[in-house]
């Protein structure tokens, strides 16, 4: 059977890709608010599309492409709304997640992530072949097509582990602790250690393999064994610090130096991390300017000769007309939400059009950077702090220096941004896939426009759901250890800072500095040719972070490099990729379960109106080192699991 005459977007692909979108949006929203971090979910979506279309009879190779694109937008959508959202809680400005605030947010970034990206197909695709690692990832596993149930069963063993694990953590029975962590006073100085206890971090880390673990463990190294120290050893001189220092955790070098700590990355560092990511945004835009507007050029000139109807099925883009009527019928009720906000159409026509303008510029950035590094690794964070400082630049100028609204509705042009990019670079990933398996370009698209729309329906009860379980971002009497959701507090510092609010400027600057430097390095890298490489965004992201979070990951990509040392033995490529899927696939079950796990404990916490609800009692807690001694079983598992798929020579 010609591959144009296989079946596609059946009712049955669609209504199982809806489904795996939901489930990975939420996964992936606990996830993105504890550890700044989201995955891509192309291969778990693909491996369950093929066992569960199996088991209904059997589904062609392009059923279940059609799965994993619209399954995956999940993921997406999750990312774009945790990066930037929550900023409108941390500001104050919302008490609760709005529904159809949110929904038109994520849901319309969405739809215009998809219709910005369908005229960069070809160039980044066809043209410039660049490598879009999930993508190709996934079209490996869709054509191996062997075995699924074994697939599915590392999966769901994985995710029963990682939910098992945060269960008996902090948050549920509290028989472990959430982390492994410790200071002590060196002199003025403090000596910080310590690793969180979560599975999910450890498959993060497995994912993005052990360059990307070095660089946010040497961030992590920077903030709080360097930056932190130092600031201590100097508090003296700087009396509101020393005061805040003092007051929460006692006199330097005799208090509770763990407290110090926190307070010092708390006040000062994660500003370092704020000043490398504005630098590391800004290097972005400038290194890939050429790459950028060549695309976008030969994108549109196809596009436009799309009207051919001769040119093969794989060929076949969204036309542009509905692309054009698509993004007037978009923008419209977005250009209604912005009215509602400012209540000034001099203000919001010009919101309106900053937000086309920088959401198809860096939909292409996102695109091209996931064709380069994945969109696991794709720096959206730092596309969208440009968008907010762009657009803070301009509505201070519209609104005055001391708006109010100001922060809030520079926030609300980024998200939009932030979805679409988020979008935009996933759907070149789906799109590389589709390429390598013969698939119908358009039908992707509409596959993936239906995926957005239905994680987008789902964002905000998850939003709210956590936010009364754990609390999001600002610590509080009731929820003293919330999710960090490290990008959107990012977000709204730095947007109350462009509206007069106090921001350490001095601090940032230092970050943009130690931005700059990591830049160079990598540059040197790059001209020598190394394999290493130091994305300042990954750094950056460490330095802003607690250190705890980071030793998993690192720990997670040196299991992953160990695991590639082991199947690269013997010159069996076949088997090099099945142990490289089933590791894959035991990382994201840890992630999935921990995540959905997170999800189903915060419903009796919110029911009974208490974080103690399923706890043990203090006798049966039994802390750290049982935590420790479960990670390095979860560990010892996935090393296993995954070099045991190479037959032994």
């Amino acid at each position: 059977m010609r591959a144009e005459a296989l079946p596609q977007l059946t009712a049955r692909a669609v209504i199982l890709a809806i489904v795996l979108a939901v489930i990975l949006a939420a996964a992936n929203t606990y996830l993105g608010l504890f550890a700044g971090m989201t995955i891509a979910s192309a291969i778990p979506a693909a491996v369950v599309s093929m066992a569960v279309l199996r088991a209904l009879g059997g589904g062609t190779i392009l059923e279940n492409n059609i799965v994993q694109t619209g399954a995956s937008a999940g993921s997406s959508i999750a990312s774009g709304v945790i990066f930037t959202i929550p900023a409108l809680i941390i500001l104050g400005y919302w008490t609760e997640f709005k529904y159809s605030w949110v929904l038109a947010i994520a849901g319309l970034g969405g739809l215009l992530g998809v219709l910005f990206s369908v005229p960069l197909r070809r160039s980044l695709i066809v043209d410039q072949g660049l490598a879009f690692p999930e993508g190709k990832a996934a079209a490996e596993v869709l054509k191996t097509g062997e075995n699924p149930a074994q697939g599915v069963k590392i999966l769901a063993g994985a995710a029963l582990l990682g939910g098992f694990m945060k269960l008996a953590a902090a948050s549920g029975l509290r028989l472990i602790s959430d982390t492994a962590a410790g200071a002590v006073w060196l002199g003025k100085g403090i000596a910080y250690a310590g690793t969180n206890l979560s599975p999910a971090l450890l498959g993060v880390g497995y994912i993005v393999g052990l360059n990307i673990g070095i660089v946010v463990l040497a961030g992590g190294v920077i903030g709080w064994n360097i930056a932190i120290p130092l600031y201590s050893m100097f508090a003296e001189s700087n009396p509101d610090l020393l005061a805040a220092i003092t007051g929460a955790c006692g006199a330097i070098g005799t208090g509770d130096a763990e407290c110090a700590a926190g307070v010092i990355w708390s006040r000062e560092v994660r500003y370092l991390g704020v000043g490398a990511m504005l630098v590391g945004g800004v290097w972005t835009l400038i290194s890939l300017r050429k790459s950028l507007f060549s695309g976008i050029r030969t994108g549109l000139a196809v596009a436009r000769a799309g009207a051919n109807a001769n040119i093969a099925h794989t060929e076949r883009d969204l036309p542009m007309k509905a692309i054009l009527i698509g993004l007037v019928l978009f923008t419209l009720p977005l250009l209604a939400l912005y009215q509602a906000i400012v209540g000034n159409w001099g203000v919001s026509v010009p919101m309106t059009i900053i937000m086309i303008v920088a959401g198809f510029l860096f939909v292409s950035v996102s695109a091209y950077m996931a064709g380069l590094v994945g969109s696991s690794n794709n720096p959206v964070s730092g596309i969208t702090i440009a968008t907010i400082l762009f657009s803070a630049g301009v509505l201070v100028v519209l609104l005055g220096p001391d708006a109010e609204i100001g922060p809030v509705a520079a926030i609300m042009i980024g998200a939009v941004v932030c979805c679409a990019a988020c979008i935009g670079g996933d759907n070149l990933q789906d799109l590389k896939c589709g390429y390598i398996v013969g698939a119908t370009p358009w039908k992707q698209q509409v596959m993936l426009a239906i995926g957005a729309i239905s994680s987008a329906l789902v964002m905000a009860p998850v939003l709210n759901l956590l936010a009364q379980a754990y609390g999001i971002g600002v610590p509080t009497e009731s929820h003293p250890n919330p999710l960090l959701a490290p990008q959107a507090n990012l977000m709204a510092s730095v947007a109350r800072g462009m509206f007069g609010g106090d921001l350490p400027w001095n601090t940032i600057g230092i970050g943009a500095a130690i931005g700059a430097a990591i830049i160079a390095l990598d540059s040197w890298l790059k001209a020598r040719g190394s394999s290493f490489r130091v994305p300042v965004l990954a750094c950056a992201i460490g330095i802003y972070l607690p250190i705890e979070l980071m030793v998993p990951i690192f720990l997670g990509g040196l299991l992953a490099h160990f695991v590639e040392r082991r199947a690269h033995v013997g010159n069996d490529e076949e088997a090099r990729d099945k142990v490289h899927r089933m590791g894959m696939l035991f990382a994201a079950g840890l992630i999935t379960g921990e995540a959905l796990m997170g999800i189903f404990i915060a419903i009796p916490i919110v029911v009974a109106e208490s974080a103690d609800v399923l706890a043990l009692p203090p006798s049966m807690q039994l802390g750290k080192w049982l935590g420790l001694v479960m990670l390095a079983v979860v560990a010892w598992l996935l090393y296993r699991s995954a070099t045991k798929a190479r037959p032994e020579h």
